[in-house]
C-alpha cells in the first residue's frame, strides 16, 4: 500500500519527467597519477516547486517500485549523452559514468537500447561506464549474459559502494566489471586509522589483481586524497575535488583544478601512523 506522501511524490516525479523539471549534475573524477579529468559521473537532480530539493535516495527507489525507473533511466542517459556532445564541441572529450538500476537489467534488450542511444548521438560506447551498487550484485550473477553483452559493446561496468554490501570474491571474479568503487565509509578515516588504510590498500590490490580500475568516492580532505594516491588508487571523486557541477561549470573547474593539483602534489599527508612497507606495494 503506497502512502499518501509517496503517492504525491510519485505524481510529482511523473510530472517532472513530462515537463522537463529534472536536471543532471556532473561530478568530476580525477586520475590520481596526474590530476587529469578521467570521467564525470552524471547525477540526476529534482527540485520540486512545492517539495523543494528531493534526494535521489528518496525518489529513485520510489521509481523502481512503481514502474517509472525505465523512463527515468532513459531520460537520464539521453540527457547525459547529449551533454557529452556539447562538451566535445567545446574541445573536451571525456568519459561518462551513469548509475543504473538492477531492475533495468531484467530487460534482455537493455544493452541494445543503450547502444542505440549512443549511436544515435554519435557517442562512442567506450566513453560510457554504467555503475551498479554492490547490494545489487546478488541478482546480477543471474544476469551474466546481459552484463557480458554490455562489455562486448565496449560499455564499461563499475561496482559501486564496494565494501559495505554482500559481494564475494567469487562474484568479483565472475562478473564482467571493469571498475570497483571503494565506499566512502573506508575512505573517511583512512588517514587517521591504520586499519582503514590497510583495508583500502587490500581492496586496491585485490581489484588490480583482477584487472579492475579502482575509484575512491567520498574524498573530502587533502590527507585522504594524498593517502589514496600513495596507496595506488587510480581515480578519486568527492567534494574536496569538486561538488556535482552544472554542465557549464565543468570547463571553468578544469582550468582552476590544474593549478590546484600542482600545489597538492607538493604536499605530504600528515598521518599519525606509518603504513607498513609490505602494504605499500
Amino acid at each position: 500500500m503506497i502512502s499518501q506522501a509517496d503517492l504525491g511524490m510519485l505524481d510529482g516525479l511523473e510530472r517532472a519527467l513530462i515537463n522537463g523539471r529534472l536536471r543532471m549534475a556532473y561530478q568530476p573524477k580525477i586520475s590520481l597519477s596526474d590530476g587529469r579529468l578521467r570521467r564525470v559521473e552524471a547525477l540526476v537532480r529534482w527540485d520540486d516547486p512545492e517539495l523543494g530539493a528531493i534526494s535521489p535516495a528518496r525518489f529513485v527507489p520510489l521509481a523502481e517500485r512503481h514502474g517509472l525507473i525505465d523512463e527515468l533511466t532513459q531520460w537520464g542517459l539521453r540527457t547525459t549523452l547529449r551533454q557529452w556532445l556539447s562538451w566535445r564541441e567545446q574541445g573536451l572529450d571525456t568519459c561518462l559514468a551513469f548509475n543504473i538500476s538492477a531492475l533495468s537489467l531484467d530487460q534482455l534488450d537493455f544493452p541494445d537500447l543503450v547502444e542505440r542511444m549512443c549511436r544515435a548521438l554519435e557517442v562512442p560506447t567506450d566513453r560510457l561506464v554504467l555503475e551498479l551498487t554492490e547490494g545489487a550484485t546478488q541478482p546480477l550473477v543471474k544476469l551474466m549474459d546481459t552484463l557480458t553483452r554490455f562489455r562486448i559493446k565496449g560499455i564499461g561496468l563499475a561496482i559501486d559502494d564496494f565494501g559495505v554490501g554482500y559481494s564475494t570474491l567469487m562474484q568479483l571474479r565472475q562478473l564482467p566489471f571493469t571498475e570497483l568503487k571503494i565506499d566512502r565509509f573506508f575512505v573517511d578515516d583512512a588517514p587517521s586509522s591504520k586499519d582503514s588504510a590497510l583495508i583500502v590498500k587490500s581492496i586496491i590490490d585485490l581489484a588490480h589483481g583482477l584487472g579492475l580500475t579502482v575509484t575512491a568516492e567520498g574524498v573530502e580532505t587533502e590527507p585522504q586524497l594524498l593517502l589514496l594516491r600513495d596507496l595506488g588508487c587510480d581515480v578519486a571523486q568527492g567534494f574536496f575535488i569538486a561538488e556535482p557541477l552544472s554542465p557549464d561549470q565543468l570547463m571553468p573547474w578544469l582550468d582552476q583544478f590544474e593549478e590546484r593539483w600542482h600545489q597538492l602534489i607538493r604536499s605530504e599527508p600528515q598521518l599519525p601512523f606509518k603504513v607498513p612497507r609490505r602494504y605499500m606495494g
